[in-house]
């Protein structure tokens, strides 16, 4: 039996089509079910109101990840229509680019951000972890993101590109503001725009302060990177400090703020963890599969193309479900189950995959890993106070922007 988005339902029993509005509020609150429904009766998914498609199944969506000549990413990786078209890389830097465009500007960034200088950060990491740590927990009950989750990774980003200590805090302000989206609107509102163009202003007045001073930054090292004569220009490095900003900082406070907003739903699990802070990296993986950060990312379709028996023509909107995919039954045994320990690491969808896998997917583990470990190392239980929770509202990041909780020390 067919349902009208051209799935099939698994029962004889006729049962209202699927609906999926990634803008909704509703499904911001729980989504799974909604993935659910579109793995079993719409893999492929049409949205003709909004005007996308979307791949759910694991199968379909690491797949699409490796087809990056059919599924282009040119017009940028998100459904909003204000932030997609051949503009889109001026902000999102080489997630907005095809190859060989992608490719070299990728390689001649990868020149400054390499895994020797965001290796060397993790002594920092622990320093601003504790920073924050040690007052919210002598306080007892605090807001985890408020306090911890929500400054340490904008703070480790600004100490990778050289922004002085007075002026993070407000970064980390105009940076929520650029991924929150308002009920009811379907594309990016005038508070993202006008926060953007701040932080871009920013941005590009620390560029041109680079250029006349060296630093020992990733700023600097940027406008010094180079392969064979060729090097970046000052809007590619402000579309790279841009990304890292939105897609650097955002994703890993969601991931800090999931991993103990999960923990704290699964005490008997995460007991384990603070027993053993060594068992940090599992409570990390396994947060980064069961409810990852970044949940929807958008491709378009450079040629007519078909799945499940349906074509999608050329120049269509694909959304591919990171989020679905983690929880696919096919592929995870027990999916809709938070099991500390699992071994996922490399089935996982959460940091993409193929030309375009992440390339801070390192940086945002070892914040995770070192935050999380000096809290199960200091910390022998904790709750989280449902009643005070605040989710974000965005298209395709999920997490908090308030969680509050409460703690036993050691």
């Amino acid at each position: 039996m067919l349902d009208s988005t051209g799935g099939t339902t698994r029962g004889e029993t006729l049962i209202d089509p699927v609906v999926f509005n990634p803008y909704d509020y509703a499904f911001h609150e729980d989504p799974y079910p909604t993935y659910a429904r579109l793995r079993a009766e719409a893999p492929l998914y049409h949205n003709p109101e909004i005007g996308f498609w979307a791949l759910s199944r694991h199968a379909d969506v690491q797949e699409a990840f490796k087809d990056n000549t059919r599924l282009s990413s040119a017009n940028g990786v998100s459904l909003d229509p204000a932030a997609y078209g051949p503009h889109a890389h001026l902000v999102m830097s080489f997630l907005a680019m095809d190859d060989p465009r992608h490719m070299r500007l990728r390689q001649l960034v990868s020149r400054g951000f390499t895994p020797r200088r965001v290796g060397e950060l993790d002594g920092r990491i622990l320093e601003l972890t504790r920073q924050y740590l040690d007052p919210a927990l002598a306080a007892g009950e605090f807001d985890w993101i408020a306090e911890v989750a929500g400054k340490l990774p904008m703070d480790v980003i600004s100490e990778l590109m050289g922004v002085p200590g007075p002026d993070r805090a407000e970064l980390r302000r105009l940076a929520d503001l650029v991924v929150h989206r308002e009920d009811g609107v379907l594309d990016v509102p005038q508070a993202s725009v006008a926060a953007s163009i701040s932080l871009m202003g920013y941005y590009k007045d620390m560029i041109e302060q680079r250029r006349r001073s060296r630093t020992e930054d990733l700023t600097s090292a940027l406008l010094d990177a180079e392969i064979d004569g060729d090097k970046l220009s000052d809007q590619e490095i402000l579309a790279f400090m841009f990304l890292m900003v939105v897609a650097g900082n955002e994703t890993t406070t969601k991931l800090l703020g999931n991993a103990l907003y999960w923990g704290g739903r699964h005490p008997d699990q995460v007991a384990g963890v603070l027993g053993d802070p060594d068992r940090v990296p599992d409570w990390v993986e396994e947060t980064l599969r069961f409810d990852t950060s970044s949940q929807i990312v958008a491709r378009t379709t450079a040629v007519d193309v078909e799945y499940h028996g349906r074509t999608v023509p050329a120049g269509e909107k694909m959304l591919l479900l990171i989020g679905s995919a983690n929880r696919d039954g096919e592929v995870f045994e027990d999916a809709d189950e938070f099991q500390i320990g699992r071994d996922s690491t490399n089935k996982i969808a959460s940091f993409g995959g193929g030309v375009h896998f992440c390339l801070g997917a390192h940086l945002a583990r070892l914040e995770a890993n070192v935050a999380l470990t000096e809290f199960a190392r200091l910390v022998r239980g904790y709750e989280v106070d449902e009643s005070g929770i605040e989710r974000v509202h965005s298209t395709n990041v999920r997490g908090f922007a308030a969680l509050p909780v409460k703690v036993q020390v050691r």
